[in-house]
């Protein structure tokens, strides 16, 4: 089953689905440099957190911050020819998946543990490639047989309910167990809308000359994969056609991404009878009851005019076509784990044209990623013996501390909120939980069974396990304490149900974090990231709920219109930003994030100013106020900048344009210090210039 739990983990990736989630990531997911297929070349090397050769001092900060900051980095760092993307996110990546692999290589050639056979296990069936391309698409034939029995489409939940039992793999309508977004202590039934297999709704509805392009190749790309399968030209051509017409169709009836960020939005309680009358041609009772849920006698549907399009699509089209879209549905999850030919077919639509990437992945690293996306929790216990130490996570909560402290004065020096608002944001920001590192309890993979030879039924069989993992929460306490990344993660994220901010062993390396550092670049580095996650709990999305998690307005009218005008103004003006030659990000597709960017940078340095008054050790190093010539604030930002030093292709900016939440790295440097004075301040900028505006945006 291909869940769709909705208030989860922002799922990183171009699905529909991503946009009906509401945890709050610092990034999209980084794509990873790979060297050869075997294994790696040799050990990545270690970030730092200051890097004094990427600094371009050709370049005026106060003009272009991003290029003073990053621009030898840039110059020196161009992208691999297997990469879309290459920033210092990827080089952290690069060496904690390089040391994940180490574990997962030890584990497969001689485990130690049940839990390292495991987990070993899985990742030597994914290295097994002499075995995937003897078996071409066989390990497919069982799931394209059930769904070429399909002779009544009043049978199609019962279709559903198979492939999923037996592969984890529904179409065109699934469930989830998320929080209830009123009340946040129950759990309850969800469907939300996907179906779509290019990166966004519109891609199938734009009309520009671009657009076009891409839905024909994206056609003639489908039609070469059902050739791979076996199916005649001919045939292939006809299912390719139908695959466009019923996924166009769906798009046409999705919620846009912008709409799908607004809770109220996506939120419609409903009767089982009432989702059964909203889409008729499908048995929902039949649907619940299989799937162990029966018992449920209300369902949130987010998109109720997705689940109106696929039973008018239903209704509308014959049924070989309905079997076409199964078909290309399973085939297209399947390809990358398939012999050579279809890992090659799919690289060369999803990555080349889509996203620029010159060259495939090697497999270690495929199988790396993919075994930490099944199993993150079983190898992460090890991973986190290795990798991180104690004393990281007692600096962390030091440094989250300091942070919640600038943000609670921050609050109360808002000129434009009442006190009767303050008290409700401060009760919020007293509430909020923090996670460090790894989970508390570790999740129980007891039931899942991985076979050495069989790659894609472990695929398959962790779909199932994760599916009956999610629905066996439906009517239990909600656990606070369940994370939503794995341990070796280079990411965070802040929960608004759960009110609770998130940070992965990942991430808490250099360039974010180092104990040999001063604080001023520790400060702007995971003091930023800190303050960003705590920010999503006040930003356009997060300020709907409140100190328990249930969306509720805390604030007074007044004082809800003078922040609508403030977010706004940080939409508008980001809506303004270019990233390829035409496109320009959506400001209000990114506003959540831009929002804790420029708060995020505020309270830390708020709080770095603190350290620096009251440590008498935060300015060790330092000679008539400066270190490596700079003073500290100097240091601040500029360890903030290189944090999102990247150099990306256009073909990349451009898709994530239309489906990232995040800026690029570019504006999230260059949007954020020109909306903060103290930036100018540090820097001598005068007033005028483009970092130094005399006018700007702020909320919090």
């Amino acid at each position: 089953m291909r869940i769709q739990s909705i208030p989860s983990l922002l799922v990183l990736s171009g699905s529909l689905l991503a946009a009906t989630c509401q945890s709050q990531s610092l990034v999209s997911a980084p794509e990873i440099i790979f060297d050869t297929p075997s294994g790696p070349s040799s050990e990545p090397r270690k970030p730092v957190s200051f890097d004094l050769s990427a600094i371009d001092k050709t370049a005026d900060p106060c003009t272009n911050f991003y290029q003073y900051a990053c621009g030898n980095w840039m110059k020196n760092n161009p992208i691999p020819s297997d990469q879309v993307r290459w920033g210092r996110f990827n080089e952290l990546s690069e060496r904690n998946i390089y040391l994940l692999y180490s574990d997962l290589k030890s584990a497969a050639d001689a485990p130690k543990t049940p839990l390292q056979k495991k987990y070993g296990d899985y990742f030597a069936a994914c290295m097994n490639v002499d075995l995937a391309d003897q078996l071409g698409a066989k390990a497919l034939a069982p799931e394209l047989a059930v769904i070429e029995k399909l002779g009544d489409k009043k049978q199609l939940a019962a279709l559903n309910l198979e492939l999923e039992h037996k592969f984890g793999d529904g179409h065109l309508l699934n469930l989830g167990v998320q929080q209830d977004q009123i009340d946040s202590s129950k759990q309850i039934l969800g469907t939300g809308q996907g179906g779509l297999t290019l990166p966004d709704r519109d891609y199938y509805l734009t009309d520009d000359d671009r657009s076009k392009t891409i839905r024909e190749q994206y056609v003639a790309h489908a039609t070469k994969m059902f050739v791979l399968l076996g199916d005649t030209p001919e045939k292939a051509a006809t299912e390719a056609a139908d695959v466009m017409r019923i996924e166009t169709a769906l798009a046409t009836g999705s919620m846009p991404r912008v709409e799908m960020r607004d809770p109220a939005k996506r939120y419609h309680i409903m009767t089982i009878a009432e989702v059964s009358a909203l889409s008729p041609d499908y048995n929902w009772k039949q649907f619940l009851d299989g799937v162990g849920v029966g018992q449920a006698t209300t369902l949130n549907v987010a998109s109720p005019g997705y689940v109106k399009t696929v039973n008018a699509e239903i209704e509308a089209e014959p049924i070989s076509a309905i079997k076409s879209y199964f078909r290309w549905h399973a085939l297209h999850g399947a390809a990358p784990y398939l012999s050579a030919p279809f890992i090659d077919e799919n690289f060369a639509f999803f990555n080349q044209t889509l996203n620029g990437q010159k060259e495939q992945q090697p497999r270690w690293k495929r199988c790396t990623r993919l075994t930490d996306a099944a199993l993150g929790e079983a190898v992460g216990q090890d991973w986190v013996k290795q990798n991180f130490p104690p004393d990281a996570k007692a600096s962390m909560e030091k440094l989250v501390a300091a942070l919640e402290k600038a943000l609670g004065e921050d609050i109360q020096s808002l000129d434009w909120m009442s006190d009767a608002t303050k008290k409700e944001a401060e009760a919020k920001l007293g509430t909020i939980q923090q996670k460090i590192g790894y989970p508390k309890n570790w999740r129980d993979y007891s039931t899942l069974t991985v076979r050495r030879e069989d790659l894609l039924g472990n695929l398959q069989r962790n779909d199932i396990f994760e599916s009956k993992r999610n629905l066996s929460k439906l009517g239990k306490p909600v656990d606070n304490m369940e994370w939503g990344m794995t341990p070796p993660t280079v990411n965070a994220y802040y929960n608004p149900p759960q009110n609770n901010i998130n940070f992965p062993a990942g991430i808490l390396q250099p360039p974010f974090y180092s104990n040999s550092i001063d604080p001023a670049v520790n400060f702007g580095g995971i003091g930023v990231v800190i303050g960003h996650e705590m920010t999503h709990g006040f930003d356009d999305q997060g300020s709907k709920y409140d100190l328990h998690g249930n969306v509720r307005t805390w604030f007074t009218p007044e004082d809800l219109t003078q922040f609508q005008a403030k977010t706004g103004c940080i939409a508008d003006e980001y809506s303004g930003f270019e990233v390829a030659p035409g496109q320009k990000l959506n400001g209000k597709l990114t506003l959540g994030e831009n929002t804790a960017d420029n708060g995020g940078i505020r309270i830390a340095f708020q709080a770095l100013q603190e350290t620096l008054a009251n440590d008498p050790t935060a300015l060790a190093g330092y000679s008539d106020g400066k270190k490596d010539d700079f003073t500290p604030a100097q240091r601040f930002f500029i360890g903030f900048g290189q944090v999102w030093c990247t150099n990306q292709t256009e073909q990349s900016a451009r898709v994530l344009a239309k489906t990232d939440p995040h800026s690029t790295g570019e504006w999230r440097t260059n949007g954020t210090v020109q909306n903060f004075d103290q930036f100018g301040k540090a820097f001598g900028c005068k007033v005028g210039q483009p970092m130094m505006p005399a006018s700007s945006c702020r909320v919090w």
